[in-house]
This record gives structure tokens, C-alpha cells and sequence, in this order.
């Protein structure tokens, strides 16, 4: 057996890569069907891609532990599946059983994620506690501008969600993007400086994405986009 394959964190790619290209690649979806529309819409598949992509990297960066990469995936599904309710039910297609099953999906999901992540974040300290202060020090700063920049993410799921609950309907409005383009240059500078290669792959795959809807959005003055099929 050669070294790269006895080692659990290269048997881990099998997952983390998949991973990567569902969660990002739910933003090309995303970007295909808008220059279809010629204007920045956001297709259903966008929702049920970021489930499953987060929960597979969820579990990715607690295999792999990373710090950022648990924290970053520890609250998502709330809003996927909060915007997935509302496209439901808008359709006629969510029962009383379905909603009440998915709410209980997902806490039971974000109860894990917490505990799973504070072990992570445990594991990383216990494990980098025996550095010199001054790598201590650089792996500090690094961390807090990759969560400055998961706050930024995690912002702009807020504000959509916002928009979301006040509507009664998914929608997507501007400023999501603004702070996903912010958002990814932080999250993929932090994931560089770790080499933590599959998350600042994919998170530096996504830019692009996000100035094309930002120029779609100047063109067609529309000021959100709609969930469409």
C-alpha cells in the first residue's frame, strides 16, 4: 500500500471533492439558468444542492478537522430548508407530515453540528496548543479573518432569509451577493493560509458567479431574484 493511499486524509478527498463540486457547483446551476432568463434567477435545484453539499462537508471538515471549514456548514441547512418549506408550500407540495418531519430534520442536524463542531475546534487547539506563540499567533489572525468571513456569509443567508419570511416566498435580494463576493475573498484567503485546498477550490470557483448576477442585476434592473424551476 503506498503512503498517499494509507493515509485517511487522502480517502477523504472521495468525499470532500464530491462535496465541493455539489455545494459550489450549486452557484454554475445558478448562473446557467440566469443567462438563460437573462436576469438573475435562482433555480429550486440552488436549495437541494446547498443541503446536501453542506451536510457532506460538514462531515468532510470533521474527518479532516477543520476549524473553519465545521463552523462554516454548522447552522446552513436552517435556511436551505426554510427556503425549501416556503417554495413547498407555495407549490402545493408541502403536507403537514413533511413539515413538521423536515423542522425535526434539521434541528436534530443542527444539534449535531454544534456538538461536532466544538470538538473540532477543541481537537485544533489541543493539537496546535504546542506551537511557538508567534505561529500560534499567525494561525489566530488567519482563523478570525476566515470567520469574519463566514460571518459575512452567514450575513447574507440572513438578510435572505429576512426577505425570505417577509415575503412569504424565496427570494434572493442584492445585497446577497454583494456580501458573497466579500465573503469568499476573507473564506478562501483563510483556506489558502491552511491548505484546506477543497474548500478554497471551490469557495475561489465561485467569484466569478457572484460579479456575473451582480452585472445582471445592473442590466435587467431587477433588485431580487425569484425561485424558479
Amino acid at each position: 500500500m503506498t503512503e498517499a493511499a494509507a493515509d485517511p486524509s487522502m480517502l477523504w478527498y472521495l468525499l470532500g471533492v464530491p462535496a465541493s463540486v455539489i455545494f459550489y457547483g450549486r452557484f454554475y446551476v445558478q448562473w446557467v439558468v440566469s443567462e438563460i432568463r437573462r436576469k438573475s434567477v435562482m433555480p429550486i435545484a440552488f436549495w437541494y444542492m446547498s443541503s446536501l453539499g453542506s451536510l457532506m462537508l460538514l462531515v468532510y471538515g470533521v474527518a479532516t478537522a477543520s476549524a473553519l471549514g465545521t463552523f462554516s456548514h454548522c447552522f446552513n441547512i436552517s435556511v436551505y430548508s426554510r427556503n425549501l418549506i416556503h417554495i413547498w408550500r407555495e407549490r402545493g407540495k408541502l403536507s403537514p407530515a413533511v413539515n413538521v418531519g423536515v423542522h425535526a430534520f434539521v434541528a436534530v442536524v443542527i444539534l449535531a453540528s454544534v456538538a461536532v463542531t466544538a470538538w473540532t475546534w477543541w481537537h485544533v487547539y489541543d493539537k496546535r496548543s504546542a506551537a511557538p506563540g508567534a505561529e500560534m499567533q499567525k494561525t489566530a489572525v488567519w482563523l478570525g479573518i476566515g470567520v469574519l468571513g463566514q460571518g459575512l456569509f452567514a450575513m447574507r443567508f440572513l438578510i435572505q432569509w429576512i426577505a425570505t419570511e417577509r415575503r412569504r416566498k424565496s427570494v434572493v435580494p442584492t445585497a446577497f451577493w454583494w456580501l458573497s463576493l466579500a465573503a469568499s475573498i476573507l473564506m478562501c484567503a483563510s483556506f489558502t493560509r491552511e491548505r484546506e485546498w477543497v474548500y478554497a477550490g471551490g469557495i475561489a470557483a465561485t467569484t466569478l458567479v457572484y460579479v456575473r448576477n451582480l452585472w445582471l442585476i445592473y442590466v435587467s434592473g431587477t433588485e431580487q431574484a425569484d425561485v424558479t424551476d
